[in-house]
């Protein structure tokens, strides 16, 4: 679908009314430098349209700022850059038993073998620990996460402790 259906589409759908959408853009999770120049031109657009009420978050990897700062048109409306960077040790201290039900009762020292041997501070990783860990616990009845279970799904990982 072109640009120009897309919109006409959105208000044919919603009247003369503006509509408000929140775009999370990227080709993957964390890869909005990989969108092209015509993507972010089309972006801009739907901006700039008097019917949207457009919140636009930009989620990169490396080199996103650069990418998207090479469109000025486009750079130039971003409210702010924020740099995300990996979690301490305490921060995945507090974070994670909060993060998801599995860790709340987990012992702090389990958390921090978890993270130095395969999270190392990152969501993403702590996201794939904790659904094999889930796993794991589902499949062997255990009811806790501790070091061994933690080695168990280390071993499926491939960052075996």
């Amino acid at each position: 679908m072109n640009r120009g259906c897309f919109v006409h589409s959105c208000k044919r759908e919603h009247g003369a009314r503006p509509w408000r959408a929140l775009l999370l853009l990227g080709r993957g999770p964390d890869e909005a430098q990989w969108l092209s120049g015509d993507q972010l031109e089309y972006v801009r657009y739907l901006w700039d349209d008097p019917y949207t009420q457009l919140a636009v978050v930009f989620v990169g990897g490396e080199g996103c700022h650069a990418a998207l700062r090479r469109e000025p048109v486009l750079s130039s409306r971003i409210f702010i850059w924020q740099r995300f960077t990996r979690l301490t040790g305490d921060e995945v201290l507090q974070a994670i038993p909060l993060y998801h039900p599995i860790w709340a009762d987990a012992d702090p020292d389990d958390i921090t073998f978890a993270d130095s041997h395969a999270a190392h501070g990152n969501f993403r990783n702590w996201a794939r620990l904790t659904a094999h860990t889930q796993t794991a616990m589902e499949r062997t009845g255990w009811a806790r996460v501790d070091q061994e279970v933690l080695r168990w799904v280390f071993s499926r990982l491939g960052s075996g402790a």
